[in-house]
Parts: structure tokens; sequence; C-alpha cells
């Protein structure tokens, strides 16, 4: 029989505290730097009323880069769990470099400040793919030696990739992901139950869903995530959908449902009472 060792007990122990069973509602947080802050309204901006708001609603986890876990670590500790994003670049910069991740924290920084799990991107097919895949085999490396599960952002990119939410190509990209050592995967829907059950199939650790741009309408993004969970994804990570959206806590609610208790989309609408 193998050894376990301190390590893989670490990790093992922090993703227990972000998938309950196996399943988990991720707070994605990164938008201010990836975006800007235009994508928050009123007093939304402000990122103390926003982790409140996710603290409240009984998110599994929450993911933000490290000068907002900071800011904010008053109202999250021992609330919720805190994944650390330690790569990003902005919508600032020239096009040519839009699908180039830098690293703008450490694995270290972040596990002294309490977090449970740290995240990075790895853009797949863009031209520099190899720098973000050195990149990431560092922090893993880092993360090894401190027992830290590293979620994997998992995005097909770039000029060779005709649809980033091609079924093969995502498929393609969870794979990739999980040979180079990720621990939980991030990635876009593919469009439909049959094919997000090829990409979970593809992959030998958890998948989940990136909550992607807005919808127009909630049920049709609840449905998207009921999808998820029929094909064998552990989750969702989302963002726009929850906080650009004057129904919050309904929202998250209802996502909590159908991740964990197996509601359907509209039940998950009638419980509470989703407008719109």
């Amino acid at each position: 029989m193998s050894k376990t060792t301190p390590s893989a007990i670490g990790k093992n122990v922090r993703l227990s505290r972000i998938l309950k069973a196996g399943k988990g509602v991720i707070f994605a947080f990164d938008h201010g730097f990836e975006h800007g802050p235009n994508d928050f309204k009123g007093k939304r901006a402000d990122p103390r009323v926003l982790m409140r708001l996710a603290v409240d609603a009984k998110f599994d986890a929450v993911m933000a880069m490290p000068g907002i876990a900071e800011a904010t670590w008053e109202i999250w500790a021992g609330k919720v769990p805190m994944i650390v994003k330690l790569t990003g670049k902005t919508s600032l910069r020239p096009l040519k470099y839009q699908f180039l991740q830098y690293q703008v924290g450490l694995v270290e920084e972040a596990m002294v400040m309490g977090a449970d799990a740290v995240a990075a991107t790895i853009y797949w097919g863009a031209e520099r793919e190899e720098l973000m895949v050195e990149r990431f085999v560092r922090l893993s490396a880092e993360c090894n030696r401190f027992g830290m599960p590293m979620l994997v952002l998992s995005y097909p990119r770039g000029p060779a990739i005709k649809s980033q939410d091609d079924a093969d190509v995502v498929r393609y990209a969870a794979r990739a992901s999980s040979e180079v050592g990720a621990d939980l995967i991030k990635t876009h829907y593919t469009g439909s139950k049959e094919s997000f059950q090829r990409v979970v199939e593809a992959s030998t650790v958890p998948v989940m869903m990136s909550g992607g741009p807005k919808e127009t309408r909630s049920i049709d993004f609840l449905r998207v995530v009921e999808s998820v969970m029929e094909a064998g994804g552990a989750g969702v990570v989302v963002g726009r959908n929850v906080f650009q959206s004057r129904q919050f806590m309904p929202l998250v609610g209802a996502l909590r449902a159908i991740v964990h208790e197996g509601f359907n989309a509209k039940r998950a609408e009638e419980k509470f009472g989703i407008k719109g």
C-alpha cells in the first residue's frame, strides 16, 4: 500500500473545505483586475460590500486576487474558504498581449494569509502557451511543498482556436490541464449535457463550469448549471451572472440547490422566487 504524503493530505483537507461531497459553488471575484471596475455597479464597486454579500449568500468558496483577499480578510476569514488567484492580465494591455497571463502573487503568501487554494489561468492554444504552462509548473511545485490545491482556469484562446466553446477544444484543454497537475479545473460550457460530459470524462480531476458572460434571463443560466451537474460536473465558478443581478441572494440559493441538492432549474427558480 502506498503511503499518503503530508502534502497530499493537506490538499485533500483544503479541497474538502471548498467542494462539499465533491461539489461546489464558487464566487469568481477577479473581474476588477481582468476587466476593470466598470463591471461593478453602484455600491458593489466597493469590494467589501460584494464580499459581505458573497459570505452572507453562503458560497462554498471565493476566488479573488491577492489585494482583494487582503483588503477583505476580516469579512471572509473563518466564514468561507479563499482561493487566491496568482496570475492575471488587464484589458488595458495591447491586443497582441491579451492572451498571456503573468504572475501577480506567491503561493507562500497565499498560504500565510490563510487561503485554502490558489488559482492560475492557462490560455491553451495561445501563441505563448508555453510561458503560462512553465509558470504553472513552478507554482504547482510550490503547491506540492505546502499542500495547497491548484485551480486551473483552463481557457482555449488565440488565433489557432476557431471557437473557445467547441467541445473538442475544451475537452483537450481540460485534459491538458489535468496532465500538467491541476487539482481542480474551471472551463467553458460546451453547449449541451452530452458534450460537457465528454469534457468531464477526459479529465482526471473535478471539472467546474466557468460562469461566463451575463445571461439575459436567469432561468437560462440555471438550466446550463443543471446540465453541467447532469453531465457529472463538480459545480460552477460564477461571477457576472450573480454580482450584476439584482437577485444576488436568490440566485446563489438556486445555484446551491441545483449543485448540492439536485434541484432542476425550474424548481430552483420557483423555490427562491427568481423573476426573469
